[in-house]
């Protein structure tokens, strides 16, 4: 880099503190002695780094590089990380790329609207922000960017139980509408208190994790030691100083603290202590989904948990249809894992969820640049799937069939 690009020390340290990681911004005052070499080498490096974040991203995708840039490698494999080998991983997205779109034409298509609801909700397009661990990690606002972000797009943010902000700080952040996700711990009085607490700030729904009796190999974040752990929601309920005998600290407090003794029966549990629509997430079977609905459940989320569980489950568009065929239309079917594209959205819906939830692009967008990242996110994928609608002849939601949509299992079908 050129000395001509070098700006003035105190805009650059102002420049800094605005655009830069609570930790990158901390590491960078603590260089007082400004004549020094390294100081002058942050200065190249921190402009070269303010260079690549201030370019515009044209897709989603382009928001991981720039992450990926932003973050501390420990946090940025948190966040991108899978299970063990990570094959779920990668064919959570790249199952979607298997589907083709049959488009129609001739279809008047100069008025496309991409609203919809859910459990009753008017929100502006059919993609919701899933639940995911510790915003703060990415940028220093955290999980209050990531609601004002969601309102703004007016649409819904599932809260994780594990955010870096409490139910009571992110409920106050903006008036929107906000669902709360949570774990049946083994002490099933901390359960009882989160949920009374989201029902007591607004909360409208509950999601249900239930693939986590147990971590997930994370093989990155036990060779990382990652140290983060879901402090804010649990402060005074459960003792979060645990001492790791193997793989992460996450890990390890997981383990000791979520009930795997959990069964259907529980669900009767949480149903009798709250009036709020529940909805379960972590279905990936057709024998699953038909116990969801018996069990009394509002609403199923297909999801492997971002592919950080159980390394070679299925990618959840390639089961969406057999959910959506055990539910037989009783309850609403959302999907969640490997979204990265409008038309992945319609693919989506076309195969029968209601919505999509998206969960590392809105990390990644947070990362980049803060709350207009992820409300860029937001926004790229609802342009998307509009032009995507328009492109198929549909001027609506509901115009989406599942006669848009080839997948691998209608071509094989096609042969025989």
């Amino acid at each position: 880099m050129s000395n001509e690009t070098v700006i003035n020390v105190d805009e650059l340290q102002e420049l800094a503190k605005q655009s830069l990681p609570k930790l990158y911004y901390d590491y960078y005052a603590s260089f007082v002695d400004r004549g020094t070499d390294v100081f002058k080498a942050l200065v190249h490096a921190t402009q070269a780094l303010l260079a690549k974040i201030s370019s515009d991203p044209v897709k989603v995708e382009d928001f991981k590089e720039l992450a990926k840039l932003a973050l501390p490698k420990m946090y940025y494999d948190f966040y991108a990380g899978g299970a063990e080998d990570e094959h779920t991983l990668r064919d959570n997205i790249q199952a979607f790329q298997r589907i083709t779109i049959r488009p129609r034409v001739l279809v008047d298509v100069s008025q496309i609207d991409t609203s919809t609801t859910i459990l009753g909700y008017p929100i502006s397009s059919p993609i919701l922000v899933a639940p995911t661990a510790a915003h703060k990690l990415a940028f220093h606002e955290g999980e209050l960017a990531t609601a004002r972000a969601a309102a703004a797009a007016k649409t819904i943010m599932v809260l994780s139980y594990s955010s870096s902000f409490s139910i009571e700080e992110v409920a106050s952040s903006c008036n929107a509408v906000r669902f709360f996700q949570l774990y049946i711990f083994k002490r099933r009085n901390v359960s009882r208190q989160l949920l009374e607490r989201a029902e007591r700030y607004g909360y409208k729904a509950i999601v249900l994790t239930v693939d986590t009796p147990r971590l997930g190999r994370r093989e990155n974040d036990i060779r990382n030691k990652m140290i983060a752990v879901p402090e804010k929601n649990l402060e005074g309920l459960v003792t979060i100083d645990v001492i790791p005998d193997q793989g992460s600290k996450f890990e390890t407090f997981a383990n000791k603290t979520l009930d795997d003794s959990m069964r259907w029966e529980d669900i009767q549990w949480l149903r009798s202590i709250t009036t709020l629509p529940i909805l379960i997430k972590g279905i990936l079977t057709h024998e699953d989904a038909t116990k969801a609905v018996e069990a009394g459940v509002d609403g199923i989320i297909v999801s492997n948990h971002g592919a950080r569980q159980l390394d070679f489950a299925p990618a959840t568009v390639t089961v969406l249809e057999e959910v959506v065929h055990a539910v037989k239309g009783k309850v609403p079917v959302l999907l969640d894992g490997g979204v990265r594209r409008g038309t992945d959205v319609f693919k989506a819906l076309a195969l029968g969820a209601q919505a999509v939830l998206i969960g590392r692009p809105v990390l990644y967008g947070l990362a980049a640049k803060g709350e207009e990242g992820v409300r860029t996110v937001l926004e790229m994928l609802k342009n998307e799937l509009e032009t995507s609608m328009a492109l198929s002849g549909c001027p609506s939601i509901k115009d989406i069939t599942r006669s848009h949509v080839r997948t691998h299992y209608d071509k094989l079908h096609s042969m025989l």
